[in-house]
């Protein structure tokens, strides 16, 4: 069966830890990377400042996540390096190719990510019916958009 969609790179990485400023201490001041925006969500109990380094379609975004409440779940400082971002050139064909192939995915579908891409997520973790986890590693799919594409898959 002929895979019907590409990953075309790497979108991002999110750390997470306990203090957003330690974070940006390292990240931000020591290493230089721009912050370029900030996401607060209660339902994912998460205030992350966006980071950029590169350019262009060439841009990883590096996100820098504390919990709101550190006692709530999702505990998006426990795993420190949270999550991997990957660039997807047609996301539904993807969701729905790897869903029959048996890879599990995590709640919440398709849904608008915090930089404003439609997003989901591969569940860390197999199960009975969805034989195919991310083995430990949330892995989250990003729609990349037109310039990504034109810049990436070629």
């Amino acid at each position: 069966m002929s895979r019907p969609f590409k990953v075309l790179g790497i979108q991002q990485i999110a750390i997470g830890g306990l203090s957003k400023e330690k974070l940006r201490t390292l990240w931000v001041d020591k290493l230089g990377l721009e912050v370029t925006g900030n996401f607060v969500s209660e339902r994912e109990n998460v205030d992350e400042d966006i980071c950029a380094m590169g350019k262009g379609a060439f841009k990883v975004e590096v996100d820098l996540m504390q919990p709101l409440d550190p006692d709530k779940k999702p505990a998006v400082h426990a795993t420190p390096l949270n999550h991997v971002g990957l660039w997807i050139d047609d996301l539904p064909k993807a969701v729905e190719w790897l869903t029959a192939q048996g890879v599990r995915f995590a709640p919440g579908g398709i849904r608008q990510g915090a930089a404003g891409y439609d997003i989901c997520f591969l569940h860390p973790k197999a199960s009975d019916e969805f034989p195919i986890g991310g083995e430990g590693v949330l892995i989250e799919l990003v729609q990349a958009p037109a310039e990504v594409i034109a810049a990436l898959g070629k």
